[in-house]
C-alpha cells in the first residue's frame, strides 16, 4: 500500500489540437485520468491513436489546448516553457526509442549530461551518480566503453541509467522495446519492473505492442483521442521469471 494518498499525475479533459494549414486535428479529445505514485503503467493503441501527444503533455514536452495536468499535486498545464523545462529536469526520466545517446561519449559521460546541464553538481558527485545509475542497470563494468562497443540492450540501459540519475519520480519510456529483440526486450522490461518494485519508481510505458504493456500493471488503451479502456493487467508478465525459463546464452 502507497501511503501518499494525492495521484502523481492526474489530468481533466485534456484537449490538443494542433493546426496544420487550415485543417485542424485533434489529437486529445478530452482525456481524464489519475495515476497512483509507484503505478506501472503502460499506455497502448494504435498509430495516430493520440498516446504520444498524451505522453509529450505528461512529460511537459507541450502543453495542452485546454484541460488541466497535475503533476504531484501542481497543475502545470499554463506553465512557460522555461518553468516547464525546470519541472521536466527534477521530476521525469525519459527513455526513447532510439537511445538518443551521443556517440563519441562513454557510456559515463552519457549518463552524466543530465547533471551538466542542470549544473551545480560537482564532478565527483557526478562521477559517483552516474557510475551508481549504471550499476543499477548491470553495466558497471562498461563505463569507459562508446555506443558503438556495446549492443542494442546495452545501449538502452545505458539510456535508463542516464534517465534515474537525477533521481526523477516519475519514468516516461517512448516505446523502449521498439528497436530491441525479444530476448533483449525482456531484459530491459526486466530492469523496468525492478525500478517500480524496488525503488518506487512510477513508470508510464508508451507502447504499440500488447504483449510488451502486459509487463505493466494497469494498461490504459487510446483511440482517436480518447481513453477507450483502462483495466489491470490481469495476466501480468514478470521479466525475471521469463528470463529464468529461457535458454542460457551470451548475456545482452
Amino acid at each position: 500500500m502507497h501511503v501518499s494518498t494525492m495521484p502523481v499525475i492526474a489530468t481533466q479533459d485534456l484537449v490538443k489540437t494542433y493546426h496544420l494549414g487550415e485543417v485542424q486535428v485533434r489529437a486529445l479529445r478530452g482525456v481524464t485520468v489519475s495515476l497512483d505514485p509507484g503505478e506501472f503503467v503502460a499506455v497502448t493503441g494504435p498509430s495516430g491513436s493520440g498516446k504520444s501527444t498524451f505522453m509529450h503533455i505528461l512529460g511537459c514536452l507541450d502543453r495542452p489546448t485546454s484541460g488541466k495536468y497535475f503533476l504531484e499535486g501542481r497543475d502545470v498545464s499554463r506553465l512557460s516553457k522555461d518553468e516547464l523545462a525546470a519541472i521536466r529536469n527534477r521530476k521525469i526520466g525519459f527513455v526513447f526509442q532510439g537511445f538518443n545517446l551521443l556517440p563519441r561519449t562513454t557510456a559515463l559521460e552519457n549518463v552524466e549530461l543530465p547533471m551538466l546541464y542542470n549544473g551545480g553538481v560537482r564532478t565527483a558527485e557526478r562521477h559517483k551518480r552516474a557510475r551508481a545509475a549504471l550499476e543499477a542497470v548491470g553495466l558497471a563494468d562498461r563505463t569507459a566503453h562508446y555506443p558503438n562497443q556495446l549492443s542494442g540492450g546495452q545501449q538502452q540501459r545505458v539510456a535508463i541509467a542516464r534517465a534515474l540519475v537525477s533521481s526523477p519520480s516519475i519514468i516516461l519510456a517512448d516505446e523502449p522495446t521498439g528497436n530491441l529483440d525479444s530476448r533483449t526486450s525482456v531484459e530491459v522490461m526486466d530492469i523496468f519492473q525492478m525500478l517500480n518494485i524496488e525503488h518506487s519508481l512510477t513508470v508510464i510505458l508508451i507502447t504499440h505492442e500488447h504483449d510488451i504493456a502486459e509487463y505493466a500493471t494497469r494498461i490504459i488503451t487510446f483511440r482517436d483521442g480518447r481513453i477507450v479502456q483502462d483495466r489491470p493487467a490481469d495476466s501480468r508478465r514478470i521479466a525475471k521469471r521469463e528470463l529464468a525459463a529461457m535458454p542460457v546464452e551470451e548475456s545482452v
